[in-house]
């Protein structure tokens, strides 16, 4: 906790030095992926064509694997999944284009920073040829979330089928397997994510990216698992509360009113910029993370030298000796 808290104010100050430019060119890069984030969510209680058929093909699916139709953790599950899908799918395109252009433009920034006798922002031109290292491990990470959320659902699946089929259906076992399978979720997803942010964090930094980028994430991550928890965690509950505030402000003013203002409308201008400086913070957070990952990997790598030339000496020694 002391680490993450450490990290957090490293990323803070770092995020300061940088504040005209994070705040002028990064935050409003990521402006129209931040408005379709807020609106994605405005819209879901009146998408009455998409949201509705992913939900029954969810529910399709979940009946025909064998789980329990009349368990409450199903029916929140596929709400919040379906929730999610249509989300995505609204958001799409504005997380291969300007999402990923911020992280570019935030990393090469930062990495920049990180070279001695450099003090100006790198050139737009530079910055721009780190999205083909980022969209190939975006396009990675997608099937990294997929294959996470098939695995825990595989795993629940073959769970209740078990106890199904040893005669363990009583509503108090079911119930303390919803809870455990919601725990194991939520688990699994959130490594996945955290993965994935570092992923493209390290394919940033490093300029190559798509499946060994998640490969170094894994090894990256080992032994480190509560402190990128911990960093995640305030950021994350942060983009939260801007969505709560946005749909309370914006959303339930102008289903009272009937139609938007122009206050209302500047209003919701305001909170995606905040909610586009959230994301430049995040990013920050992540490249410290990476950051404080590198020392103890480097030292891991001089360690492995050193015994590799240890054993060598040794082996050189022996030969010596044997020899007349």
């Amino acid at each position: 906790m002391e680490k993450a808290g450490r990290i957090i104010r490293k990323s803070v100050h770092t995020f300061l030095l940088n504040y005209q430019y994070f705040t002028s060119i990064a935050a409003v890069i990521a402006l129209p992926f931040s408005a379709s984030v807020l609106i994605s969510q405005a819209l879901l209680p009146s998408s009455s064509a998409l949201l509705p058929a992913v939900y029954n093909r969810l529910h399709s699916l979940f009946d025909a694997a064998g789980f329990p139709p009349y368990l409450e953790f199903f029916t929140i599950l596929n709400n919040k999944l379906s929730q999610t899908i249509t989300s995505s799918i609204f958001t799409f395109p504005f997380s291969l284009t300007f999402l990923l252009i911020t992280k570019a433009f935030v990393i090469q920034s930062l990495s920049h920073h990180q070279k001695p006798n450099t003090s100006s922002h790198p050139s737009f031109l530079s910055t721009i040829s780190l999205y083909t290292p980022l969209l190939h491990t975006h396009v990675y990470n997608s099937f990294l979330i997929l294959s996470a959320n098939a695995t825990v659902f595989s795993l629940l699946f073959i769970a209740f089928n078990v106890l199904e089929g040893l005669g363990f259906s009583s509503p108090n076992t079911l119930l303390f397997l919803s809870v455990s399978g919601a725990v194991l979720y939520s688990i699994v997803l959130a490594n996945a994510l955290i993965i994935c942010n570092l992923a493209l964090v390290l394919s940033g930094a490093q300029k190559s990216g798509g499946c060994l980028a998640i490969l170094k994430a894994c090894l990256l991550i080992r032994g480190r698992t509560s402190t990128a928890l911990c960093l995640a965690l305030p950021v994350s509950l942060t983009l939260a509360a801007v969505e709560s505030l946005f749909q309370y402000r914006i959303v339930r003013a102008y289903h009272f009113a009937g139609k938007l203002g122009s206050s209302m409308a500047m209003e919701g201008v305001f909170l995606a910029y905040l909610y586009s400086i959230l994301v430049v913070l995040d990013i920050t957070v992540s490249f410290m993370f990476l950051q404080s990952c590198k020392p103890s990997s480097r030292r891991i790598e001089h360690r492995d030298d050193e015994e590799s030339r240890g054993d060598l000496k040794a082996v050189k020694s022996a030969s010596m000796k044997v020899l007349p």
